[in-house]
């Protein structure tokens, strides 16, 4: 439509103006971001700040919350190793063979699990999964899913707990 917006009876409707995003929103976009910026570092090993800047100068990132992406980046960046162990033994096939965006989007998963209490386990299992199906080959979803909720029974056992608890 034009600018204006007409309505049944053609009479015109004011225009609608852009909301800003919701916080949850800006966080995906934020990990969208830092699922792009971590498949890089693996995949160059630039320093994490010249990766930061880059993505400041050539992302759009009105619509993320730039702090999460921060710290996103410089978590996973710092506890690669940390986060690898967490479910390394979960893989049925050695980490050399996962694809790229599948391991960065499972490191990205690791860091929100053990590291963001903040972040609602089924939430983080859930972006996860978000980002797989965005970035990743088809069906690695699923593989995702799967990896992370084993995760998240280990490192967020009394949460998950207490929301079966809640809903019994």
């Amino acid at each position: 439509m034009s600018e204006v917006e007409t309505t049944n009876d053609q009479t015109p409707a004011p225009k609608r103006k852009d909301k800003k995003p919701s916080r949850s929103q800006m966080r995906s976009a934020s990990r969208r971001l830092a699922l792009q910026a971590v498949y890089q570092w693996q995949m160059n090993q630039s320093a994490v700040s010249e990766i930061e800047t880059q993505f400041a100068m050539d992302q759009d990132m009105a619509s993320c919350d730039k702090t999460y992406f921060r710290e996103l980046l410089h978590g996973v960046i710092v506890s690669a190793k940390k986060l690898d162990d967490l479910f390394e033994e979960l893989l049925d096939r050695p980490m050399s063979e996962l694809d790229p965006i599948e391991l960065a989007v499972m490191r990205i998963g690791s860091f929100e699990l053990s590291e963001r209490l903040d972040v609602p386990y089924r939430v983080a299992i859930n972006e996860g999964v978000e980002l797989a199906k965005g970035f990743g080959a088809t069906e690695s979803h699923k593989y995702i899913n799967g990896i992370l909720d084993k995760l998240a029974q280990r490192v967020r056992r009394e949460e998950i707990a207490a929301r079966r608890e809640a809903n019994k």
